[in-house]
C-alpha cells in the first residue's frame, strides 16, 4: 500500500487512485531553434495538470528542453533566453571559427549548459530520456541514451554548416532534425504507451503547394554601369564590408542572403520530413503552437513563445485526459476502498 500511495505498484508500474495502473506517457519534442522556448510553456502546463511524462525524447532544441526538464533544470532555459535580449548578447555565444567544419564551434553554449547540469549522465536521470542526432557519413539516426546529457544535447542541435559536428564514441553527429524532427518513434521504442508530440513547425509552410507552370520573367533593364567618379564620391557603397553583408543578409532587390537561404532550406526540409514521419507514425496527441511567424533567431521573444506553448498545451489538455482514461479506465462504481 505504501508503494501505491507513492504512485508505484508492487511491480514498479505507475498507479493512480485505488491502485489503477496509469499508462506510460511519452513526450516527443521537436526542433525549431528559438521556437523551442514554446516547449517550456508546454511542459509546465502538462505538469501543472498532472500529466507528467515518463519518457522524454527530443530533437535539436527539443533535446535541450527535454534534457533540462529531465534533469529538473528547465528554468535554466528560460533564464538563458531572457538574457538574450539584444543582438550583442546573442552574438556573445557564437564562437565563430572559419577553419573548422562549421561556422560556430558551439563551445560557449556547451559551457553554459554544463554550468546548469554539470556532468550529469543520461542513465542517472529520474526519467527516461533520449536525444536524437544524425551521423554525418552514414545518415544513421542515432538515439543517445547513455553518456553525458550535455554531449547528447549538443550533438542534437549541431545544425550542419552552422555548428561543428560533435564526436560521441566513434561517430561524428549533427542535428537530429535531418532524419527525425519530431521523434515519436523513439518515444514509443522507449516504452511510451501514449505519445504526446510537440511540433514547432506545423504552420511554417501551412499553405505550400506545387507551382505547375513557371518560366523566365521578361528581360530586366540593366542599369548603366557606375563610373569611377561615382565610386570615388561614394566609397562606402563599394566597400568590401558592405558587399559581404549584402551577400550574407541579402540585397535590397529581394535576393535572399546566405543566412536566409540556409535557414529557409532547413525549414523546408524539416517541414517535409516531419509531415512524412508523422503520417507514417502519428502520435496519439499532437500539440502544435502557432508560432510560424517567429524566426529561428528570435531568442529575444522568449515570453511570447512560452505563452504560445502554454496556450497550445491548454487546447490539448482535454484530448490528452481522454486518451489517458481510455487506456486506464476507472473501475465501475468508483475507486475500490482500501483494506482496513
Amino acid at each position: 500500500m505504501l508503494d501505491i500511495l507513492k504512485g508505484r505498484g508492487a511491480n514498479g508500474e505507475k498507479v493512480g487512485l485505488g491502485g489503477i495502473r496509469k499508462p506510460v506517457i511519452g513526450l516527443a519534442l521537436g526542433g525549431g531553434a528559438a521556437r523551442g522556448f514554446a516547449h517550456i510553456g508546454i511542459l509546465r502546463t502538462l505538469v501543472a495538470n498532472g500529466i507528467v511524462p515518463d519518457v522524454v525524447v527530443g530533437t535539436s532544441i527539443g533535446a535541450v528542453a527535454g534534457g533540462l526538464f529531465a534533469a529538473g533544470r528547465l528554468d535554466t532555459l528560460e533564464e538563458w533566453g531572457r538574457s538574450l535580449q539584444g543582438m550583442r548578447n546573442i552574438l556573445g555565444y557564437l564562437d565563430v571559427r572559419l577553419n573548422g567544419s562549421g561556422l560556430i564551434g558551439g563551445e560557449k553554449l556547451a559551457i553554459r549548459l554544463e554550468e546548469a547540469i554539470g556532468h550529469t549522465l543520461i542513465e542517472d536521470l529520474p526519467i527516461k530520456f533520449a536525444s536524437v542526432a544524425t551521423e554525418v557519413r552514414t545518415g544513421h539516426e542515432i538515439w543517445l541514451t547513455r553518456g553525458r546529457v550535455v554531449d547528447a544535447m549538443r550533438a542534437s542541435y549541431a545544425l550542419p554548416g552552422i555548428f561543428s559536428p560533435v564526436l560521441i564514441g566513434d561517430r561524428w553527429l549533427v542535428d537530429g532534425a535531418l532524419v527525425n524532427p519530431v521523434p515519436v518513434s523513439a518515444a514509443r521504442a522507449l516504452g511510451a504507451e501514449i505519445v504526446i508530440a510537440a511540433n514547432l513547425s506545423s504552420d511554417v509552410f501551412a499553405h505550400s503547394t506545387t507551382i505547375h507552370s513557371h518560366g523566365a520573367a521578361p528581360e530586366p533593364v540593366i542599369p548603366a554601369a557606375e563610373d569611377a567618379t561615382t565610386k570615388r564620391r561614394f566609397p562606402r557603397l563599394f566597400s568590401a564590408e558592405k558587399t559581404m553583408k549584402r551577400e550574407f543578409f541579402g540585397g535590397g532587390d529581394g535576393r535572399p542572403g546566405i543566412s536566409s537561404v540556409m535557414v529557409d532550406a532547413f525549414n523546408i526540409m524539416q517541414d517535409r520530413i516531419t509531415r512524412a514521419r508523422l503520417a507514417g507514425d502519428p502520435p496519439d496527441l499532437l500539440i502544435s503552437p502557432r508560432i510560424g511567424q517567429f524566426g529561428w533567431f528570435d531568442f529575444h521573444r522568449v515570453e511570447d513563445l512560452i505563452a504560445h506553448g502554454t496556450r497550445a498545451a491548454e487546447r490539448a489538455l482535454e484530448s490528452i485526459q481522454e486518451a489517458i482514461e481510455v487506456l486506464a479506465p476507472p473501475p465501475a462504481g468508483g475507486a475500490p476502498k482500501a483494506d482496513a
